[in-house]
């Protein structure tokens, strides 16, 4: 394992927070490389394609993650299954593991291909997409959906590797590929006049190299991840523990999207074109601190899951202590400071005054206290990381998703504007975060009783 060894990270043994920060800083880079991708489309249909060509594409951010979200949570369960195989030392299971996610990622792919192509245009109806972006918003996500095979066996690569603790490569893919898009994005949109359709397409060239290269980087590796083509298969037994652990966080991100899907379309409510793309500059902004805090919540979940198949449930609790200092740290810097430069960072995506006010009264009011949904995911990946994946998502969903949705239809119908609709976010993040650290000690405390006994 000369090669690929020095990739990978031993998450079971001696201090962690140096692991840890060394396993996060390359997982936050591919999350923010990512999240590139519809910044650059944003930037550069604000710039060169006008309000509504910007209105369209971030008309469709919520409905995009609603409808990838359930596959993109099944490759929350192989990252902990390959974890936990990979810290119990499994080779077989791993490799199993391995083969049976990567075809279920290709699989949800093509699933997903189909869904975009028939509903994105009836969708985005009823969300009440405005009539000047509704057309390109339509283009947007039918040229978009084509690239999702790519985008899923991205995923589910990338899930592979950060579960043996490699960061690093999966961050190269992405800064090439992220550099493509941005070049292909200026090339279709400026001198070919492309408009939306040149952005999507674009992204979808550039996640079709990412997908390439985390194959091969699969395929070249010597360990028991190794990924070779003719052993492509479902294991069905993997596949159930795979589905037991993701499809709760997959349902959980559906319906948080079902809640953002509804917000947008509270935002689409005010009928303002200019209300809306300032609604999508800020998202974009807002973006960058969450993915920031997520890589955390990505790092508890992969050293939660390699310390609890090696059964070392002390360092668990310490991987949550860490995870939420840092998390915490980090979101009330780069929240604050989102908002303290907020004007020159917005006006990056457009030149017009009123959407750029528009765009700091959302930052305002979400990211000052952003921290707290950083708090929020960190106690809900290390719950699946140890295994537990229902819990986390009721409270989830309880604690976020259906109060925000109550919230609209009482406070917000009550009192119609931005603000209030914006509140519900903090208030939310808050109760499911401490809700959340409830339920944790009381697992944590029952996997301790058990340990004692063995």
């Amino acid at each position: 394992m000369a090669n690929t060894k020095r990739f990978e990270i031993d998450m079971c043994n001696g201090p962690l927070l140096g692991k840890m920060l060394k396993f996060y800083f390359p997982l936050m880079a591919s999350s923010m490389l990512q999240l590139v991708f519809n910044a650059a489309d944003v930037i550069v249909v604000g710039r060169f394609a006008g309000p509504e060509a910007l209105a369209a594409v971030g008309s469709t951010a919520a409905l995009i993650n609603l409808l990838t979200n359930l596959f993109i949570g099944l490759s929350v369960g192989a990252n902990v299954m390959v974890a936990r195989y990979y810290g119990a030392k499994k080779d077989d299971e791993l490799s199993d593991m391995v083969h049976t996610s990567m075809l279920t990622a290709l699989i949800s792919g093509i699933i997903l291909t189909v869904v975009g192509l028939l509903f994105s245009a009836p969708i985005l109806r009823l969300m009440g997409t405005t009539k000047d972006a509704l057309p390109l918003a339509v283009i947007y996500m039918r040229i978009y959906f084509c690239g999702m095979p790519f985008m899923m066996v991205y995923n589910f690569g990338a899930a592979v590797l950060r579960a043996i603790g490699d960061t690093r490569r999966p961050m190269i893919f992405l800064f090439i590929s992220g550099a493509l898009n941005f070049v292909l994005n200026l090339f279709f949109v400026v001198p070919l006049h492309m408009s939306v359709a040149g952005v999507a397409l674009a992204t979808i060239i550039s996640q079709g190299l990412s997908a390439f290269l985390i194959i091969r980087c699969l395929i070249l590796s010597d360990g028991a991840y190794k990924l070779v083509i003719s052993k492509l298969h479902i294991n069905k037994d993997k596949l159930l523990r795979m589905v037991q652990i993701g499809l709760p966080a997959g349902v959980q991100g559906v319906l948080f999207s079902i809640s953002n899907v509804i917000i947008q379309s509270s935002v689409n409510s005010f009928d303002d074109t200019i209300i809306v793309a300032g609604n999508t500059t800020g998202q974009n902004i807002e973006g960058f601190v969450y993915m920031a805090m997520n890589a955390f919540s990505q790092t508890a979940l992969s050293f939660s899951g390699q310390n609890y198949g090696a059964r070392k449930y002390d360092r668990i609790a310490k991987v949550l202590g860490i995870s939420l200092a840092c998390v915490s740290i980090v979101g009330l810097t780069m929240g604050n400071l989102s908002v303290l430069f907020g004007r020159p960072l917005l006006s990056l995506y457009t030149d017009d005054p009123n959407v750029v006010s528009y765009g700091l009264l959302r930052i305002t009011y979400i990211c000052t206290l952003y921290f707290l949904c950083g708090t929020m995911d960190v106690a809900s990946g290390v719950m699946r990381g140890m295994g537990y994946s229902i819990l986390p998502t009721i409270v989830s969903l309880t604690g976020a998703c259906i109060f925000r949705i109550i919230w609209i239809f009482t406070v917000f119908t009550r009192f119609h504007s931005l603000e209030v609709l914006y509140s519900s976010y903090p208030i939310s993040w808050f109760l499911t975060t401490a809700v959340h650290l409830i339920c944790f000690m009381v697992v944590y405390n029952k996997l301790e009783r058990q340990n004692t006994k063995l």
